[in-house]
């Protein structure tokens, strides 16, 4: 065992976080050194209908998307008590309130008299959400506090007409929802030991500065593009694969979720370097991938990019939900322009490229026939999200 092989055993036995991230620099570092990568055990393959079936689809989006939880929002997006933000989510209207005890709650978009959305979407500021129908208002608890016409309309239980609530909890500058009213979210348990590298990014402190949403390939064609560095020479040469090694991975598992780890172009010259001297973050890149659809990617100086990915009503069509966060509030003409350098070029990267190519493949698929994709050794965190699919739908009773 050479000396970076040993250094990495040691670090990895203290907890704290400067030393952990050292040890993802000496295992990035061993692998830039002898052209390796972390790997899976084999190759793995993976039956084109996965891609495109669509009876598997709505049972995989019913079970993956409808049942677990997401990360809806950042802790950012409703900040003050009396905020929201309203979405529709997988053809489901969700609202999301930060009441006056700073709790955040999350219900149907839906009133209960008749079905109307109470709130248009989108974020703000309100005392009570009032529905434009026929003006029952409801408070931050889902609470049915008035009827417009209540002495005509006759007498009901108002305890019996609130809000339809959705489990949700906010934890490491997220709120997670289940979108499946009556499931049960303990969100500690659902993200495990990956909860407190979300946390150690705190991202409830950091300002947003951009939004948007694109339209992608299918979900499962998105987000294998997501999970590997293999195509980064290749595919993103004029943006982000300036700054990273391709193929060159280092991955952390927990459970479904995965912490990967690139090398920048940088590392090399730690080589040369004491390592008293090292920086950690400006040789290596990080990137949290939260099962099934969150990726938060710190790609470059104090700035991070947030996607969520769902699905759309067919197996070919995705939303993706990009959120530009910069560390600190960009003041000066050159901080802003570096802030709008940095959210054009991940535009840039996902839509013109990872996504552009996701659309290729997307419309040629079909043309595999009863062939199969293969995943390859060096795309370890593709196979383990494929796998942890699989363990979810068997869960479910389903036999893929």
């Amino acid at each position: 065992m050479d000396r970076i092989s040993k250094k990495i055993q040691e670090v990895k036995k203290n907890s704290n976080n400067s030393e952990e991230m050292m040890a993802l620099v000496h295992r990035a570092l061993l692998h830039y050194k002898n052209k390796t990568t972390d790997q899976a055990k084999s190759i793995m393959t993976m039956p084109i209908e996965a891609y495109i079936n669509e009876e598997r689809y709505l049972k995989e989006k019913d079970r993956i998307y409808k049942k677990l939880p997401l990360a809806l929002c950042l802790s950012k997006e409703v900040p003050e008590n009396q905020t929201y933000r309203a979405m529709n989510v997988i053809d489901t209207p969700v609202l999301i309130t930060r009441g006056q005890d700073s709790k955040v709650r999350a219900f149907l978009n839906v009133c209960r008299h008749r079905g109307s959305k109470i709130c248009e979407e989108g974020s703000g500021k309100t005392r009570v959400f009032s529905c434009p129908y026929h003006a029952w208002v409801y408070n931050h608890k889902g609470e049915l506090t008035g009827l417009y016409g209540e002495e005509t309309f006759g007498k009901i239980d108002r305890e019996k007409f609130g809000l339809i609530e959705l489990e949700c909890e906010e934890n490491a500058g997220f709120i997670w929802v289940i979108l499946t009213p009556g499931k049960e979210l303990n969100i500690t348990s659902w993200l495990g030991d990956f909860g407190p590298e979300l946390e150690s990014l705190n991202l409830k402190d950091w300002y947003i500065f951009d939004q948007r949403e694109l339209q992608g390939p299918g979900w499962k064609v998105a987000l294998d593009g997501y999970l590997e560095a293999y195509h980064h020479n290749q595919l993103h040469g004029k943006t982000v694969g300036k700054h990273t090694v391709g193929n060159l991975l280092v991955l952390d598992t927990y459970g479904p979720h995965q912490r990967l780890t690139f090398g920048r172009k940088s590392l090399g010259s730690l080589e040369e370097t004491p390592e008293s001297e090292w920086q950690p973050l400006e040789n290596i890149r990080l990137i949290h991938s939260g099962f099934p659809n969150l990726s938060v990617s710190g790609v470059l100086g104090d700035h991070c990019l947030v996607s969520q990915i769902f699905p759309g009503n067919t197996p070919y069509t995705t939303t993706t939900r990009q959120t530009i966060l910069s560390a600190k509030k960009p003041k000066t003409k050159e901080e802003i322009a570096y802030s709008k350098n940095f959210s054009d070029m991940v535009l840039q990267a996902v839509k013109d490229e990872d996504y552009k190519i996701g659309m290729e493949i997307q419309s040629n698929i079909k043309k595999l026939g009863d062939n199969n994709f293969v995943y390859g050794k060096n795309e370890p965190a593709v196979q383990n999200y494929h796998n942890w699919i699989k363990r979810f739908m068997k869960s479910q009773g389903t036999a893929w």
